[in-house]
């Protein structure tokens, strides 16, 4: 069965190709011209992924992707007009699990979107045994991480960091290594993407975010995750 994507986009020439592609890639593709009409698709037709723009008409892109988040752990990969660091790390912040510059490689956009729905679907197939961390829960078979019995709402690529992570307690991994690990692929951007997906996951899971006892910064190297 072929992966349901939403292409959220207002631009026809770039919707057009970006439909195109992904026909050619063997998805199902569903299309929205703007915020309100994402949200309504995403929630009646439950996409496996949607690429959100993030300049759009009626309601912006960061407005969907933080409602989106609060009520479906789908990945979402945005897409920005601008270079500017803060579009890219406010998607980040409100749970984006990828970004692209436009004009953007139709290239190496499929092999982000292939990468992202093979580790999901990974997720979904291989059991492994809860890991326990003093209160805090990893349950990669149930896709659930609980802290404290609470479940933790996260998104996919903070649920694939923490596991990878918590799967290799003790270890230090680069962001460069964080980047070809997690996100699947030989990753050549701004590698603050794992930093914003660290902080987001110490505000879930730490008792106190600024004194991180499980997320561990090794400074000049990269992270590691102590139990």
């Amino acid at each position: 069965m072929s992966s349901k994507i939403i292409i959220v986009e207002d631009d026809p020439n770039i919707l057009e190709a970006l439909k195109y592609n992904l026909g050619k890639e063997g998805y199902d593709t569903i299309t929205a011209i703007d915020g309100v009409q994402a949200l309504e698709l995403a929630r009646t037709n439950k996409p496996d992924l949607i690429v959100l723009d993030i300049m759009l008409p009626k309601m912006s892109g960061f407005e969907v992707c933080r409602i989106l988040r609060k009520e479906m752990a789908i990945p979402i990969i945005m897409l920005t007009a601008r270079d500017d660091e803060i579009d890219k790390v406010t998607g980040l912040d409100l749970g984006a699990d990828d970004y692209m510059t436009k004009p953007f490689s139709m290239r190496e956009l499929m092999a982000r979107i292939r990468a992202m729905l093979r580790r999901v679907e990974i997720q979904t197939v291989i059991p492994e045994t809860p890991l326990s961390f003093g209160d805090l829960e990893v349950d990669t078979l149930h896709h659930m991480i609980t802290r404290a019995g609470n479940t933790l709402n996260l998104s996919p690529k903070e649920f694939d960091l923490l596991v990878f992570l918590t799967s290799n307690k003790g270890l230090v991994f680069t962001r460069d290594q964080l980047l070809e690990k997690v996100w699947g692929y030989d990753y050549s951007g701004d590698t603050r993407t794992v930093d914003v997906h660290i902080r987001w996951l110490r505000e879930k899971i730490e008792a106190n975010s600024e004194e991180p006892k499980h997320l561990i910064t090794i400074r000049g190297v990269g992270y590691k995750f102590e139990g």
